[in-house]
């Protein structure tokens, strides 16, 4: 997809250590690292690296914490031409194997406490993978010991922009994981997309306290390109995250809805200051409006909201702080406007433009897009079509160009005959007095095809909603059709390691109904 525009990540780091020096470029609560610094050491990882075999087109897999090593390792990847695969620690061993195979990854990088499980596993794989870690560990390679043997050098990106920078692996919800290919042009191009458009303070000193392995990977490169701070924190905690901010003059990070419903909760209980914070980047999964209200009043308008994916990261569309409007429940509910390189077609079933107001789904094409699937060539053609990628969200524009996410195509259950749309059906579960989450899936059934089925988690679970008052609410603002044929309350939502709410494991479930057929 695209035109190759030349540069690579690689380049923007080695220039940003280069331009920037004096200034402090990586920091942790242990440490930190200038520009100057952070060069030398990247280019000791480079070596390291090439001592192990890793340079030019090999392939790398990353399976670890928010340690300063994780992201300099993978800065060395970029300035080297290493394609990266980022790896969730909370993978499955199946996952795992599956993912080093299909990737052809010739070395996995983890942290000492995952040496002794991942090598284990690699030995059973029928193909030679090299473990090393961050620190001495019983088995595998020390990484950081290897590096502390070179001696800095200058550093030297040989990335050019159609080498593959990373292949990022989805989550797996149909079937097995497929490897999404991006070179160093689409990945640049999505950096430049969120430096220029996304509402960076200044300085942009940014926290990372999501896994740099998923989204907040990206956030390195605006931080380095505009020669501010990019911050690492192992986990996040609501009252650490504030307390680190005002510590060290953090004035933007990303959070999932669950962290910022950890902020309310935590901020309702307690003075909450979240310091020098200007931008509160959100998104990987549907937000509660009501609680998305809830924060802009206690905390102000820090909000914006990104919408991407791993085909299409992060820039597909977004709302800015100042579109968060309170008396606007359709605009919160909204993602936003699509950034100015992007462009965006809604389509129906046979492939036809819908009208402004009408649901379709969402195809997109720009400089970002992936270059395919990896190793799949029949899934590539299937999701980019005439140059255009094919999201599997369905979303509506309004009149005013505001693109609104209906639900994934996939999520979308037939039921009676009808189509309903489950994100829909969880805004207004959310607005009954009393509930703090709620997903809904359609479950297989005899007489319905899918039975539209609500799992409800209660604020007081001693003291649930009443279903009778969440059915006639879905009714009233959903249709008779949405209305849940099943809702059953439980303690908490099962979530993927990102923080979204695991649907493939609710449709597993199988609640007794609560409502008849009538």
């Amino acid at each position: 997809m695209g035109i190759d525009l030349g540069g690579s990540l690689g380049s923007l780091i080695a220039r940003a250590c280069q331009r920037w020096h004096p200034r402090i470029a990586l920091e942790w609560p242990e440490g930190a690292l200038t520009y100057a610094e952070l060069g030398d050491r990247i280019s000791q990882f480079v070596a390291a690296f090439g001592s192990l075999g890793l340079a030019r087109g090999g392939a790398l897999a990353i399976m670890a914490p928010n340690l300063p090593e994780t992201a300099i390792a993978n800065a060395a990847a970029m300035v080297a031409a290493i394609r990266v695969t980022p790896v969730s620690l909370f993978m499955s061993d199946e996952d795992l194997a599956y993912i080093l195979s299909d990737a052809e990854i010739d070395v996995v990088l983890v942290a000492q406490e995952q040496a002794e499980r991942v090598e284990l596993l690699v030995t059973n794989l029928g193909r030679s993978i090299q473990v090393a870690t961050l620190g001495a560990a019983e088995r595998g390679i020390d990484l950081v010991a290897r590096a502390d043997s070179f001696a800095p050098s200058p550093l030297e990106p040989v990335a050019q922009c159609g080498d593959i920078a990373v292949i990022g692996y989805t989550g797996g919800t149909t079937g097995r994981p497929k490897g999404v290919v991006h070179t160093h042009n689409s990945a640049l191009a999505t950096v430049l997309m969120a430096a220029s458009e996304w509402e960076w303070p200044s300085p942009t000193n940014v926290v990372a306290v999501t896994p740099v392995s998923h989204a907040a990977g990206i956030l390195c490169y605006p931080a380095w390109l505009k020669g501010g701070t990019f911050h690492l924190l192992p986990s996040f905690d609501p009252a650490g995250l504030a307390d680190y901010a005002r510590k060290h003059n953090v004035t933007a990070t990303f959070l999932v809805p669950t962290m910022i419903y950890r902020l309310i909760d935590l901020a309702k209980e307690t003075a909450l200051d979240l310091g020098p914070l200007e931008t509160i980047i959100y998104g990987g999964a549907p937000i509660a409006i009501p609680r998305l209200v809830e924060a802009i009043e206690l905390f102000g308008p820090l909000f914006m909201q990104l919408y991407g994916q791993t085909e299409a990261p992060t820039c597909i569309a977004y709302l800015a702080r100042g579109q968060h409007v309170l008396d606007r429940p359709d605009r919160l509910g909204s993602c936003g406007v699509p950034l100015a390189s992007v462009d965006i077609q809604l389509i129906d079933a046979n492939g036809a433009p819908v009208a402004t107001g009408e649901c379709g789904e969402i195809c997109v094409r720009g400089a970002f897009v992936m270059q395919g699937y990896w190793r799949r060539e029949s899934d590539t053609a299937e999701a980019i079509r005439d140059g255009w990628l094919r999201t599997g969200d369905v979303g509506r524009f309004d009149d005013d160009g505001y693109l609104s996410i209906v639900d994934r195509t996939k999520d979308m259950v037939i039921t009676g005959g009808f189509n309903v749309y489950p994100n829909e059906i969880e805004q207004v579960i959310a607005d009954v007095p009393g509930v703090l989450a709620c997903g809904v899936v359609g479950i297989d059934d005899p007489y319905w095809g899918e039975a539209v089925t609500a799992f409800v988690v209660s604020t007081d679970p001693a003291n649930p909603p009443d279903r009778a008052q969440i059915t006639r609410v879905v009714r009233e603002r959903r249709g008779v059709a949405a209305v849940p044929k099943r809702i059953e309350f439980i303690d908490a939502l099962p979530m993927t390691p990102i923080g979204k709410i695991d649907k493939k494991v609710l449709r597993l479930w199988r609640p007794e109904a609560v409502e008849s057929h009538s």
